[in-house]
């Protein structure tokens, strides 16, 4: 990816903005994208704008992703307006780039975009108290409620197969049988615990074949830190990083929240003691997601809110581990073991909701009971 000053400041005339641009400075804490705030001035007005130039590594297709984001931050501006809301505050805004498009590709070949930026308002890293982690179900359920009547069908893929868990487990089983790295030796317990849980991978999948689970709108990216929270009032306001939206499952939404933010133990823990699944946060999360849902959610898709959780954490445990046989040679590591110490993480949380799926599933029905 190229980000010299001259192609930031090429990308950044290319668009509608208001006055001239005063500084372009690199902002958050995103690893996929080049992100810049862009700060403007026009006869003593301030202007300000989030630049981005997006990873054609990453995504392919940068028009189909595009069209994606065009159409989903569309649709929720026009029901941010039907519901009295603030359409500038509480969806993403994309500027145009002069011409009228909604992206612009420069001189070297590279695609930028540009937002209307949102001030007063904290992306977080980490769970630092309950409320945060209830504001993030929250406004992902709320995200669902209000993109229900989205045709989820027609966006592009912008990563195929990402949670294709079945198509994972293939990749998985190539992994051991090649064993590059001769490393399956070491981890036939591993591999062993997601063998035996082959025939759950695809239960997703079949139940939507058979019209039983709706294909949604799936953000595949639901973490804290892509969730602006209000400076002011401490609520939930914006769901940005749109770049994996696609069709797909709200369960596997909701079931990646669930395995960031409610494991008692850091994701590359070493002393499994650490790891489990904490049902206080479990259930602010899932009181969130459900109220947000305000009752868009199907009976289906609610009762398998458990089986969403603990199928994106067998899915991510199991993608470490084809990593860590491949050789380490998609997730970035720090440390011998690294990935099979991740591995090890997801599938002992995996273990732990095993033990707890009972309570899960009473504190699910807590929150769908009728008053």
């Amino acid at each position: 990816m190229n980000n010299s000053g001259g192609q930031k400041l090429e990308a950044a005339n290319a668009f509608a903005i208001k006055g001239q641009v005063k500084s372009c400075e690199p902002y958050g804490s995103g690893h996929i994208n080049h992100t810049y705030l862009l700060a403007c001035q026009e006869g003593g007005q301030e202007f300000s704008y989030i630049l981005q130039q997006m990873n054609q590594d990453v995504f392919k297709d940068i028009e189909g992703l595009m069209r994606n984001v065009k159409g989903v931050t569309s649709f929720l501006r026009r029901q941010i307006i039907e519901n009295h809301g603030d359409p500038d505050r509480e969806t993403l805004n994309l500027v145009p780039t002069k011409d009228g498009k909604d992206y612009y590709r420069d001189s070297q070949g590279y695609y930028w975009r540009a937002y209307l930026f949102i001030s007063q308002a904290t992306c977080y890293n980490l769970v630092e108290k309950p409320e945060d982690f209830y504001q993030s179900g929250k406004a992902f359920g709320r995200f669902q409620c209000l993109l229900a009547d989205f045709p989820a069908g027609q966006l592009a893929e912008t990563i195929p197969d990402f949670h294709n868990t079945p198509a994972r487990f293939l990749t998985f089983q190539k992994a051991v049988e090649h064993d590059v790295m001769g490393r399956a030796a070491l981890v036939q317990e591993e591999i062993r615990f997601i063998q035996e849980r082959e025939k759950e991978m695809g239960l997703a999948i079949r139940l939507q074949k058979q019209g039983k689970l709706p294909l949604r709108v799936s953000h595949n990216d639901t973490k804290l830190n892509n969730i602006m929270i209000d400076d002011a009032t401490g609520q939930a306001l914006c769901i940005i990083d749109l770049d994996t939206i696609m069709p797909g499952f709200s369960i596997f939404d909701y079931g990646d929240s669930i395995r960031f933010g409610a494991n008692t133990a850091e994701e590359d823990e070493k002393d499994l003691s650490k790891v489990s699944l904490s049902l206080p946060l479990f259930e602010v999360y899932t009181k969130g997601f459900l109220e947000g849902s305000e009752g868009r959610l199907t009976e289906a898709e609610i009762e398998m809110l458990p089986y969403g959780a603990k199928m994106m954490t067998l899915e991510c445990g199991m993608r470490f581990l084809t990593d860590y046989l491949e050789g380490d040679v998609y997730f970035h590591v720090s440390r011998e073991g690294h990935n099979l110490d991740r591995c090890r993480t997801q599938l002992a949380l995996v273990a732990d909701m095993e033990k707890k799926w009972a309570d899960m599933a009473a504190i699910v029905k807590k929150y769908t009971a009728a008053p």
